[in-house]
């Protein structure tokens, strides 16, 4: 074989390689956006309002359960949530990130020398969202402004048309997360983490604040003040479920019971929970 020919080949393998790698680069890029079909079994969150859908990885489901907890925590409407989620989508995906544009960190890109708080405090996610939402409730007409006009007022973004990019999804999110929208998050975890009762219930009192909720064994027993709060628990306890270990979640007559393969649905459960109570075992 020549050298020319063997040189030929090289540059094939080369490129070969490189088509791949671009390929390959491709692919997560559009995934870490929610932008490709999800393979069976891949590990995600599905949120579900008004005929809509939105998919979230594990991580995205985490924090996004964290912003709009936090919402429910102050008692603002659903439409807050929606308006920090969109935020959080267009600032870094939903990811808690520790760089940014100059001196920017965090899920919404907050900058310590603009007053948002120090980089330690910015990187807890409860604390992010809480100053969120202290900007947001001074914008004169949040609560029916346009989304994106609002969180750009908010922001003061670079790029103030490309929230709206992400309002259907925030939407979405936004109205599960914060029990609007029963029986309407669900996620598969195959990680199988082992049951944490004592982290849980301390993340479930950093994001919503002061619960009524006590522990037996394996079992967490929360009474809610209503039936949205209700929602808003149960599904934390499931967007946060490969985090905790937890396996089930029983609320009025609906459970969700973890699975190793497929979206688990709600289900039917029998008997049905009184008093807005909701049951979360963990491994």
């Amino acid at each position: 074989m020549g050298s020319s020919t063997t040189r030929a080949i090289g540059c094939l393998v080369i490129v070969f390689v490189l088509l791949i790698a671009a390929g390959v680069g491709a692919f997560w890029w559009l995934r870490s956006r929610n932008l490709t079909e999800p393979v069976p079994g891949q590990q995600r969150c599905v949120a579900t309002a008004n005929n809509k859908s939105a998919v979230v990885d594990l991580e995205q489901a985490h924090f996004a359960s964290i912003i709009a907890g936090v919402s429910v925590r102050r008692g603002l409407s659903p439409r807050a949530a929606s308006i920090a989620l969109a935020t959080a989508y267009q600032e870094t995906g939903i990811r808690n990130l520790t760089y940014g544009d100059r001196d920017s960190v965090g899920l919404f890109q907050q900058r310590p020398s603009q007053g948002w708080g120090t980089k330690q405090q910015l990187m807890d996610p409860s604390y992010a969202a809480g100053r969120f939402y202290d900007a947001l409730v001074k914008i004169k007409n949040w609560e029916t402004d346009d989304i994106n006009n609002v969180a750009q007022k908010v922001q003061r973004s670079g790029y103030p048309e490309a929230y709206n990019d992400h309002e259907a999804d925030a939407r979405v999110l936004a109205s599960a997360l914060t029990g609007q929208s029963p029986a309407g998050f669900s996620c598969l975890d195959r990680a199988g983490a082992a049951g944490d009762v004592k982290e849980l219930r301390r993340s479930l009192q950093r994001t919503f604040g002061n619960l009524d909720d006590s522990a037996d064994g394996s079992v967490i027993t929360i009474r809610a003040r209503g039936d949205r709060r209700a929602w808003a628990y149960a599904h934390y306890a499931v967007a946060n479920a490969s985090l905790y270990g937890v396996t089930t979640v029983k609320i009025e007559s609906q459970s969700w019971q973890t699975q190793d393969f497929n979206i688990p649905d709600w289900q039917e459960a029998s008997p049905e929970l009184k008093d807005d109570r909701i049951e979360i075992t963990l491994r």
